[in-house]
């Protein structure tokens, strides 16, 4: 069997997620393997048209591929991205179609189920055969349990191969709007000693996101800037080094840092606005999230306003709506969504226009929402990983979340400890187990009355 490992870390032969195709090489080998370093070399592949033609030549020759990466901010690294967009744009989708395929990451499952949901949506738009994806935690392969588990796993996914199994798609393909958008007539909307930075990605397709953000950049009076980040200095993507997590020093000295600190961090309102590319937006964009992690796993934005305004069918992709949610949502922001899904200028007028105001009334009243389940379970992998593994790598997270008050154990809480102590073995006793558990609903209330009585 030939199997085409599409290899999506940037940090090429020398990373993790390639430690666990080792593995399989020794368990299976049987199979041929060719590992093909897609986000590491993603420079060459854009400009040797040899290098792009033998990667594709692989694929069409391949029986199974493997999409193998590490997650980088809730996806794939902006270098893998960019390779899944050159594909459409070079119009080889023919070289995946009908091929079987898997995808198999590395993380410490910080939203990897999206990153998976992202690669099997590529996939179907392919017309590939996914089997199915296996997430495995960064240190998994050093547990003999977890060592079978991947055997297992590719053992089912090897014979599925062989049998040629059917296999359904699970996302239909996007269905985009031929929609124009034409501005009417303008409304300012006074934004105060508020400071908002628009960011787009703009490369003149589609239309209406240049349209939408020119109303936006009009709709504001006073401080407001408009940045395309195809105009600033970005030498490339996030490496995974590292070299960051002692004291935030990137190890790029291009122009990024001194434009996240010096226009994002004082602003008071961010606008980002973006065009769908596949299941995503654009691989600049995913650029921008990726070497934001510069700031490790603290809330560099935290308290901004955000809008997020997005050219193309969002409704249609909810994978994307969430990671970007989950990303505000971790960062102590607000977030708001516009889409030009309205296909009525008109009322994109009126949507543009009420998100500024509201974003506006956010930022005068510093509203930020309360957390959910994306912030509060992503805090308690942050914060467990960062105190124990993770210490020696990411100082400057640890010493964040030391002088925050963001190590918040439960064994931190003395009084609960003390109370469970007490009444856990109370429980034991029939009479008092009946009288606590049968008034249960009027003890959990109890605690609000003082509250209501001095509101």
């Amino acid at each position: 069997m030939k199997i085409v490992v599409l290899n999506g870390s940037p940090k090429g032969d020398v990373s993790v997620t390639m430690q666990y195709v080792a593995y399989l090489r020794k368990k299976f080998p049987e199979n041929e393997y060719e590992i093909l370093n897609i986000a590491h070399e993603i420079r060459t592949i854009e400009k040797d048209s040899k290098a792009w033609e033998n990667i594709i030549a692989s694929v069409r020759s391949a029986d199974l591929v493997i999409w193998a990466f590490p997650l980088y901010y809730l996806l794939v690294c902006s270098q893998y991205k960019r390779f899944i967009e050159l594909i459409t744009e070079r119009k080889a989708q023919d070289a995946f179609f009908g091929k079987y395929a898997v995808s198999l990451s590395t993380s410490i499952h910080f939203f990897d189920q999206t990153a998976h949901a992202y690669i099997h949506a590529v996939s179907d738009d392919l017309g590939m055969k996914y089997l199915g994806m296996f997430s495995a935690d960064m240190k998994d392969l050093l547990s003999e349990k977890e060592q079978k588990r991947l055997e297992i796993f590719f053992a089912l996914t090897f014979s599925a191969v062989r049998e040629k199994i059917p296999v359904q798609p699970e996302y239909m393909p996007l269905v985009p709007s031929a929609f124009v958008y034409i501005p009417g007539g303008e409304k300012t909307i006074r934004a105060g000693t508020k400071k908002v930075v628009i960011l787009t990605d703009d490369d003149g397709s589609p239309a209406n996101l240049a349209a939408m953000t020119a109303r936006l950049l009009k709709n504001f009076s006073g401080s407001v800037e408009l940045i395309n980040l195809h105009d600033m200095n970005i030498k490339g993507g996030c490496l995974g080094c590292c070299q960051c997590g002692y004291d935030n020093t990137c190890v790029y000295t291009d122009g990024y840092v001194d434009f996240f600190n010096n226009k994002l961090v004082p602003a008071d309102i961010i606008i980002m606005a973006g065009s769908v590319r596949d299941r995503y937006l654009s691989s600049k964009w995913k650029q921008f999230f990726d070497r934001s992690f510069f700031k490790g796993h603290t809330p560099g934005l935290a308290g901004k306003q955000i809008g997020f305004v997005i050219a193309g069918p969002l409704s249609q992709i909810p994978c994307l709506k969430e990671a970007l949610t989950a990303w505000a949502e971790n960062g102590g922001c607000n977030a708001l969504f516009l889409t030009d899904e309205a296909r009525d200028s008109e009322k994109l007028d009126a949507l543009l226009d009420a998100m500024a105001d509201r974003l506006v009334q956010g930022s005068e009243l510093a509203y930020i929402p309360p957390q959910t389940f994306y912030a509060v379970g992503g805090h308690k992998i942050f914060r467990d990983r960062i105190y124990a593994g993770m210490r020696v790598v990411f100082q400057a997270d640890y010493r964040y979340y030391g002088e925050h008050g963001m190590f918040d154990f439960p064994k931190g809480d003395i009084k609960t400890r003390l109370m469970n102590a007490l009444l856990i073995p109370l429980t034991r006793i029939p009479g008092f187990r009946k009288k606590v558990f049968g008034d249960m609903k009027h003890h959990m209330i109890e605690p609000f009355a003082p509250v209501l009585e001095n509101a």
